[in-house]
């Protein structure tokens, strides 16, 4: 039994690949029949890492491998499909390799979510339930076993560098670093080799930075922030224990197994950076330690930047100079950690800033907005217009309370697919969620 539970239409027009069949579907991305033109065999790859800062040389592709390469058709970009749940590879370590239906699912809403808030993430291109059944220690067994496909744009980790770093590999990691650059970044190309280490690092920075600060715009905690689940072209992926905050909150944790939490909500940035020291030690055959540093070094500037323009973004207005922008990220954040107002109702009460008076009074979450800490917010916002095309007016904007994506919902989708195979939660919650990207005009 290979029943198609989601297929990602969208996407699937962007590779050309949106007049498969439901049948050709399965074929391809539950059986993995070859697509045209792209590998006629699967690649598990292998690289390192380091997990919750301890370094572990036994990782890879343990129940997923690379599955086609594909061109976006609307800007000419490599993507990438991507395997979880397909089974045992070299690099399983005695594991079964297979992904739970619950698994993807979640996956799936993570991404879905994360695209329409406006982040850098990998896209779910396919959920297929395969029909097995699995044993898991985190949840009721025997359970529901899928095959999840995933784009894209890079395969390429932190720890695919790390790997050869360890094994002295020097000169495969200059092989490395010209295919990344070349391949993924080629306005970065430099002829001298040093330089062009210290460039690719500065990039990835960029990105990277880019990528976290969009998260805690999000309100999003990724819960397992090891070098391996960071890519070097800066999108977010592989969602284990992810959460989204119910308020701010900078100790908040996704994983159980965080106990220290050092992948707190506030602490994701900090995490990022050191995972980006990490790279960067891949090069120092190749580079100078100083400039290297210097590369770094354009990680929090370009956080202290992104950050402002993600809260932006999501709450429909124009950027203004650096330093009114600035300001209102501080006075946002201040108050929301002052109050413990609801993160996202917040967003979705100021979407379009002062333009949204109205409804920003007539919401649950008004009687926060009469709080000392709300003023300085209040007063930054007259200097901020909303973007050309938002359509505050838009039936979304109607509701009393945004589309949301909170523990207790994601459960509440699953407990009617497990018991009784009901996905009606699961695809009114996708119906919300495109319905939320179209009237905040984000994507």
């Amino acid at each position: 039994m290979h029943l198609m539970r989601y297929r990602n239409q969208r996407w699937a027009a962007r590779t050309g690949l949106e007049n498969l069949t439901d049948e050709e579907w399965v074929k391809h991305f539950g059986f993995f029949e070859p697509l045209p033109g792209s590998f006629e065999e699967p690649v598990a790859l292998r690289y390192h890492g380091h997990q919750f800062r301890t370094y572990n040389p036994d990782l890879g592709d343990g129940r997923g491998f690379l599955f086609a390469q594909l061109h976006d058709i609307r800007d000419g970009r490599l993507l990438d499909l991507g395997t979880k749940g397909s089974g045992q590879t070299p690099w399983s370590r005695h594991a079964d390799g297979r992904l739970t239906l619950k698994g993807g699912i979640r996956e799936i809403l993570a991404t879905e979510m994360l695209e329409a808030l406006g982040v850098e993430t990998s896209k779910s291109f396919s959920l297929i339930e395969t029909g097995e059944e699995l044993e898991r220690g985190d949840e009721p067994s025997p359970t529901r076993s899928s095959v999840l496909v995933r784009l894209s744009h890079s395969h390429i980790r932190i720890g695919t560098f790390q790997r050869l770093l360890y094994r002295d590999e020097t000169a495969n990691i200059s092989k490395l670093l010209d295919y990344t650059i070349t391949t993924y970044m080629p306005e970065v190309w430099r002829e001298n080799e040093g330089e062009r280490a210290a460039a690719f690092v500065e990039e990835v920075c960029r990105r990277v930075a880019r990528m976290g600060a969009q998260w805690m715009a999000a309100g999003f905690v990724h819960g397992v922030l090891n070098t391996d689940n960071i890519n070097v072209t800066g999108e977010s992926f592989d969602y284990g224990p992810w959460r989204f905050l119910p308020a701010y909150d900078p100790a908040f944790t996704a994983a159980y197994f965080d106990e220290t939490g050092l992948y707190a909500f506030g602490r994701q940035p900090d995490a990022l950076l050191w995972n980006l020291f990490r790279l960067a030690e891949c090069f120092l055959t190749l580079a100078d330690q100083s400039r290297l540093e210097a590369s770094l070094a354009t990680f929090e500037p370009a956080l202290h930047q992104e950050f402002p323009a993600a809260l932006l973004r999501r709450l429909g207005l124009q950027s203004q100079s650096l330093e009114m922008n600035g300001r209102l990220a501080r006075s946002l954040w201040t108050f929301m950690h002052s109050t413990n107002a609801p993160f996202e109702q917040t967003f979705f009460d100021w979407h379009g800033g002062l333009k949204s008076l109205g409804r920003a009074k007539h919401s649950p979450s008004a009687a926060f907005y009469t709080h000392s800490a709300f003023q300085e917010f209040r007063d930054t916002l007259e200097s901020f217009e909303p973007l050309p095309g938002v359509n505050l007016e838009h039936p979304y904007f109607a509701s009393p309370a945004p589309c949301t994506m909170l523990i207790d919902e994601v459960e509440a989708i699953w407990e009617p697919i497990a018991s009784r195979d009901d996905w009606s939660a699961f695809n009114s919650k996708l119906k919300d969620i495109s319905t939320m990207s179209e009237a905040s005009s984000i994507n």
